[in-house]
């Protein structure tokens, strides 16, 4: 049997001194085009803060599901429940869980019941070409819940490989399992995925059984290709203290996440258009006593159905982007009610230059919701090239969010709902500066949020037991950020080091000091690096350290390693989490487990 000293032993030993990532898997930032985006504008020219994750990031991240891989970014707080992904919730630069959008392929996979749910939508990693983080206000771009930044998920093109198999196994009888697989006729091509996640837990009542289902299929490649994509999540999970610290309850859940879309890109001249139509449906089933269904059980099924056209037209005067999304929301819901929302958002940007080094690009969004009426939200893009690779940008715009069905009208004995609620406001500004070349890119940002109507949970007093959704008057927030990215050669082999802080001041706990159920966790202080490495041709190891400190006072320190060894078609990999047992919560009353090891075995061909 091999101890856990052993195993520790033989990650450090294979992660100390220099870190390395594949030359040849590595793609370059500045060929990037954003693909979330109405005007194609390539990472480098962005006048925004974007971090890309790149497919070999993913592969040398240590990281197995997408919530464990964006806790390797600074200035996004992934507040997991768990291990797998069971349940995470997503934060950038301090907002809530339902202010940040997810989009996969630029499909907006919000959830009008609660952004609780929002990490349900996100894809395996073995399908992902690469992740899109765009921090900041982003409703002008995007709309609705955009409120604090928007991440996209691409998925790839092509596999690469006709099959490929992955099986890992480790601590708390954790069992992942996956195939994905690809088809290719001379005009059609078909990417396939089915995957599950299971585990007896790491403590009472933690256990999970998820499956995963993908398919993407692209039709008429050889003219004008159209893709189809399909995902069927589901999960079951037990729920200890995930919203109660009662000892008596034993919370179970069960969560179904679905997406079917068709999108193209069509290239007319001087004109590309982007149509998207697709429908998203969510259900969620939650138990307060696991073996007593009767006891307290809410049920929840929504769905979306959304058409979405973005158009851009380059001429003399720079490119021209506009854009309609209509959407249709549903719920069916024993607690919420049977409710529906008509959604309208268009949308008008221009990207102009002023001689060789200028960028400007104002825009508006205009949205018509069937219960919240007309807003609109205008903002600008500023940017100059100070050199070659050098930039500087500034951004300013206005942002929103509407009330979920839960801020609305959930009700339990502790929790109520405020159907009288109003949409959530902000003006954001940012200012900063990225270096780009070959070999490095580094990027600062500074970053001020002024927020009106913030919605959370408060007690008007410490003695009452009830927490109601509430506007929240004012919330003025600041904030830092750094990240760097260095590639160089050593002993043949492409090293590379990652490092990234952030940092966030609010004055939310002024206001509602042991008040407030959601706002006591901003992650004040993050440092997050990874190395990675390479001393022999089939050998990779990385390492990644993460440091956090909580606005609650809590601080801690995790290092997470892994181990890639390659034999031709083979890679065993070994992947360790929370090494040094640091015992921290991300979210609620949940402790995070401590140390874990997952053995694994990948084949392709």
């Amino acid at each position: 049997m091999i101890t856990k000293k052993l195993i520790l032993a033989m990650v450090l030993l294979c992660s100390i001194a220099t870190f390395s990532q594949e030359k040849n898997t590595t793609e370059r930032l500045d060929t990037i085009v954003i693909f979330s985006t109405r005007i194609d504008i390539p990472f480098k020219k962005n006048s925004r803060t974007i971090q890309i994750v790149t497919a070999a990031d993913i592969k040398n991240s240590a990281a197995t599901n997408v919530a464990d891989l964006l806790q390797q970014v600074a200035g996004v707080d992934i507040r997991r429940r768990g291990t797998a992904g069971s349940q995470a919730d997503l934060y950038i630069r301090g907002g809530g869980f339902d202010q940040t959008l997810l989009l996969i392929d630029g499909i907006k996979m919000d959830d009008a019941q609660t952004g609780h749910h929002t990490m349900n939508a996100a894809l395996p990693i073995e399908v992902i070409e690469r992740i899109e983080i765009i921090k900041g206000p982003a409703a002008r771009i995007f709309g609705q819940n955009a409120f604090t930044g928007a991440i996209n998920i691409v998925t790839k093109k092509n596999l690469g490989k006709k099959v490929s198999a992955n099986v890992e196994a480790g601590s708390f009888s954790q069992l992942n399992a996956s195939v994905t697989a690809e088809v290719n006729t001379d005009n059609t091509s078909h990417m396939f995925h089915v995957g599950t996640l299971t585990s007896d837990g790491y403590r009472n009542n933690s256990d999970y059984n998820n499956y995963n289902y993908f398919l993407k299929s692209t039709f008429n490649k050889n003219k004008q290709p159209i893709h189809l994509l399909a995902t069927f999540f589901d999960k079951k999970f037990g729920a200890e203290n995930f919203y109660t610290t009662n000892p008596t309850f034993n919370e179970y859940e069960e969560t179904q996440n679905s997406l079917v879309g068709l999108y193209t890109t069509i290239n007319s001249g001087d004109f590309k258009i982007k149509p998207r139509l697709y429908w998203r449906r969510g259900q969620d089933i939650f138990l307060l006593r696991r073996d007593d269904p009767a006891f307290y059980r809410n049920l929840h099924i929504t769905n979306k159905v959304g058409l979405e056209t973005n158009v851009s037209y380059r001429s003399n005067l720079g490119i021209t982007g506009f854009g309609i999304d209509l959407a249709r929301v549903s719920i069916a819901s024993n607690n919420l009610g049977k409710r529906n929302r008509f959604m309208a958002n268009m949308f008008l940007e221009h990207r102009f230059t002023i001689g060789e080094t200028i960028d400007v690009t104002p825009g508006v969004a205009v949205a018509y919701f069937s219960d919240f009426k007309f807003h609109a939200f205008p903002g600008v893009d500023f940017g100059i090239n100070l050199s070659e690779n050098w930039r500087y940008y500034w951004n300013f715009g206005t942002t929103y969010r509407i009330p979920t069905y839960t801020d609305l009208f959930y009700n339990d004995p502790v929790t109520s709902g405020n159907p009288n609620l109003e949409p959530e406001r902000a003006i954001a500004q940012e200012m900063g500066i990225k270096y780009t070349n070959d070999n490095l890119f580094v990027s600062m940002a500074v970053f001020n949020r002024d927020s009106s109507n913030l919605i959370d949970y408060t007690r008007p007093n410490t003695g009452q037991s009830i927490f109601t959704a509430t506007n929240i008057a004012q919330v003025s927030t600041q904030g830092f950020e750094f990240d760097a990215n260095y590639t160089f050669m050593m002993a043949g082999y492409s090293q590379n080091l990652s490092v990234g802080y952030s940092f966030l001041d609010d004055d939310i706990l002024d206001q509602n000091k042991d008040l407030s159920r959601y706002s006591l966790n901003t992650l004040r202080h993050q440092f997050v690096t990874r190395w990675t490495s390479k001393f022999f041709k089939n050998i990779t190891q990385n390492i990644i350290y993460k440091h956090g400190e909580r606005s609650n006072g809590q601080i801690y320190n995790v290092v997470d390693a892994s181990l890639i060894v390659n034999f031709n078609q083979f890679d065993f990999t070994l992947t360790a989490n929370n090494i040094f047992d640091a015992e921290y919560i991300e979210a609620g009353f949940v402790p995070m487990p401590l140390s874990n090891y997952l053995f694994g075995l990948r084949y392709s061909f």
